[in-house]
């Protein structure tokens, strides 16, 4: 059996810690990482006790959810509640970083961001990693690698297609088969 890297396990734990988010507008994980080992995680939601967006809508101001805490800040918090040193850490964000987080991933001490996915990429945000010697480097989670039979999947569909060229199924309609496999296999 061949094993994950740490790149998509850490990774998916990010997307893992993702699916606790309150926030309905999008929902962001984060996990912080010193020398392969989970130090913390987060979720972008709101305070401890307070009104969750799936509760009351998102406080949006100038086109920001001012309700929730995000997911990288929530990590960083976790570190400084229980007194685990982020210095030199690394995270893992399901999405780039705000501008916001990105300030404070650098006074954090965090050394390299993975995340995987662009949204809306600020450029003083990469700005600010370069001037602080923050490395980030974009990790897609492959999600197939979360599915134990991803390969039989993968195999019966072959092989169904096969079988329906064999019956005489139109090429047109067999390309189109063939194309929305595809996509369903490797959309993320």
């Amino acid at each position: 059996m061949e094993r994950i890297s740490w790149h998509q396990y850490f990774m998916a734990q990010s997307h893992l810690l993702a699916l606790r988010s309150t926030c309905s507008r999008l929902m962001v994980g984060a996990t912080i990482v010193r020398d392969k080992r989970i130090i913390a995680g987060g979720y972008n939601g709101a305070i401890s006790g307070g009104v969750h967006c799936i509760d009351e809508g998102c406080y949006v101001i100038d086109d920001h959810c001012v309700r929730t805490i995000h997911a990288e800040v929530n990590a960083i918090l976790q570190c400084a509640k229980f007194g685990v040193a982020t210095e030199g850490a690394e995270i893992y964000v399901t999405h780039f970083p705000c501008l916001n987080c990105c300030k404070a991933l650098i006074q954090a001490g965090i050394k390299k961001v993975y995340f995987a996915a662009n949204y809306k990429n600020h450029p003083y945000a990469e700005e600010l990693f370069g001037q602080a010697g923050v490395e980030f480097e974009q990790v897609e989670l492959e999600e197939m690698i979360l599915d134990v039979n991803n390969k039989e999947k993968l195999r019966f569909t072959a092989e169904l297609l096969s079988h329906l060229e064999s019956l005489g199924l139109e090429q047109s309609e067999l390309k189109r088969l063939s194309d929305t496999a595809n996509k369903l296999y490797t959309s993320s």
